[in-house]
């Protein structure tokens, strides 16, 4: 059979490359793009792909996309959120698409959520062209949405919090929230933290190849400030990769997948894709070679000496 296309040649249209890493790149046919700014801190736009969907884009990395952002979203927000007893005050610095607040809003118990994004630009264009993922989040009274450094907010707020979820960027150099991963950052963090109060941050890829640059660290410095802390991962195709969080707590967590199951039937949780009992086990249990760089880690990134991926 004759086949046209040559082995690595670029079919015709309009493509979206992101570099993974040096040695690997993702590429994404695309129909048109919806918004492109560069903003006072940022690269961004918003573009609707022709596999993962609409997708928010920032310093050419790709944040969430229609297809799969269910998987990152609650990942992130629910095994801290069901761990906590009573969840009420929470705490979101970034979470520009509205998605995270979308997911913690779930629970009935939630009284306050204070979001805190640095770039408004990009949070209006989320909010304009990202309704999919908000689902009108931003127009809950619920959501006090402030635009601002959210290191500089937590520094002079008086209010503490049940869970703090760190929705940003990677630490880029370029970027504004290289900030957001250091000692100094999740001590300030656990210092407005209710007693049973959860930290919970995104902290990058996780793969052999990936890991050490970013996942482990983190782990290494938020166990430096916490009693307790548990790295977990998810796989999200759009990222090209598993990606890593981190739970730092004065509290024991995880719980067993029966634990999980009933407290989801007791919260009346049903509109979830993802997160269940059994994800919540697979999610915590790591596979060797990552067991085995997280034991090994001894880096601790601090202000003076700040973590910057590629």
């Amino acid at each position: 059979m004759k086949n046209n296309q040559n082995i690595g040649d670029i079919p015709s249209g309009n493509w979206h490359f992101e570099n993974i890493n040096d040695n690997f790149i993702q590429a994404e046919k695309y129909s048109e793009i919806l918004w492109e700014s560069t903003t006072k801190y940022q690269t961004a736009k918003i573009i609707e792909g022709l596999y993962f969907g609409r997708s928010l884009i920032l310093d050419g990395k790709t944040q969430s996309t229609t297809s799969d952002e269910f998987i990152y979203h609650e990942s992130l927000v629910h095994p801290s959120l069901v761990q906590h007893q009573n969840p009420e005050n929470i705490f979101i610095a970034g979470g520009g698409e509205g998605a995270t607040a979308r997911e913690v809003l779930k629970y009935k118990s939630i009284k306050n959520i204070t979001m805190v994004d640095i770039d408004k630009e990009v949070v209006l264009a989320c909010k304009k062209l990202l309704k999919n993922h908000h689902k009108n989040s931003f127009d809950n009274p619920k959501v006090n949405l402030t635009f601002g450094d959210a290191r500089n907010y937590l520094k002079f707020t008086k209010e503490s919090y049940d869970v703090v979820i760190i929705d940003v960027p990677d630490p880029l150099e370029a970027g504004p929230a290289y900030k957001l991963f250091t000692k100094e950052f999740y001590s300030l963090v656990k210092s407005k933290l209710k007693n049973s109060g959860i930290l919970v941050t995104q902290a990058g890829p996780t793969d052999p190849n990936s890991a050490k640059q970013c996942f482990t660290k983190v782990f290494n410095t938020i166990n430096s400030v916490f009693p307790l802390t548990f790295p977990y991962h998810s796989h999200v195709p759009a990222f090209g990769t598993t990606w890593g969080f981190v739970m730092g707590s004065n509290s024991e967590a995880p719980s067993t997948t029966e634990e999980i199951d009933l407290k989801l039937k007791q919260l009346s949780l049903k509109d979830l894709s993802m997160y269940d009992g059994i994800a919540h086990d697979g999610l915590f249990n790591l596979p060797k070679y990552l067991r085995a760089s997280l034991y090994n880690e001894t880096h601790v990134i601090n202000d003076n000496d700040p973590l910057f991926v590629d």
